[in-house]
């Protein structure tokens, strides 16, 4: 089969699913998962396939990976979006929401990259992306475990590009700042130099130029869309 495919984690809403309907607009078959139907609504919609289900629930990253290549045949980009973990005062949370974080925001990483990794070697090269946060870059107390995992997002990801840059294979990170996607009070907008919460369309055009051969030359990187709230160089 010719046409390529593009592997969503989280293509329910938000910036998910305006990165289905990009690439689906650039010609690629879809595979949608999410956690409620609406993945299943919009691969109607986009004519692609779809599996309920969680990122951080081994089976169901299984169920999608192995619906996919029963599909299409093959997998040319993936996004990893996965919802946001527990939250609290950093010495208050506890050891199960710790390891909870670990598995919805890591895991998912890596689980996923040993099932495609050998699909895009054989096709001769593919693009992974990860979605994380602002907060990779400057921890912050009001998302303590996301602050910690997803970092560890950012080291996978280089590690990754350095391994399998040879085959072609590139992996980056897309760090996005506060999203509409999100019902979010004002405070959060006027965090970014726009005073203005980023749309979903708008992080889902950086992700689909990452996942695709316009930025066949950029791996290993974590990219900021955030409006300008981070301020380290």
């Amino acid at each position: 089969m010719s046409e390529k495919v593009c592997v969503i984690i989280g293509a329910g809403r938000g910036m998910g699913a305006a990165t289905a309907r990009l690439m689906h607009n650039k010609g690629y078959k879809l595979a949608l998962m999410s956690p409620s139907e609406s993945c299943e609504t919009l691969a109607e919609e986009l004519i692609g396939i779809a599996v309920r289900g969680r990122a951080e629930n081994a089976d169901d990253t299984q169920a999608l990976f192995d619906d996919t290549m029963t599909a299409y045949g093959r997998i040319d980009s993936l996004l990893i979006h996965v919802g946001g973990p527990p939250k609290g005062d950093l010495l208050d949370i506890s050891d199960e929401d710790w390891v909870k974080a670990n598995e919805m925001i890591l895991m998912p990483v890596i689980r996923m990259s040993k099932l495609v990794t050998p699909v895009m070697q054989k096709q001769g090269g593919g693009s992974i992306v990860n979605i994380t946060t602002f907060s990779a870059f400057e921890p912050s107390l009001t998302f303590p475990t996301s602050s910690v995992y997803r970092v560890g997002v950012s080291s996978f990801t280089k590690l990754y590009s350095d391994r399998f840059g040879a085959d072609n294979i590139r992996m980056n990170c897309l760090l996005p700042g506060f999203t509409d996607s999100l019902d979010l009070p004002q405070k959060f907008a006027d965090m970014s130099v726009f005073k203005r919460l980023a749309k979903a369309e708008e992080q889902a055009r950086a992700a689909a130029f990452l996942l695709t051969e316009d930025s066949s030359y950029i791996t290993g990187q974590s990219i900021r869309s955030d409006g300008g709230v981070t301020r380290s160089m």
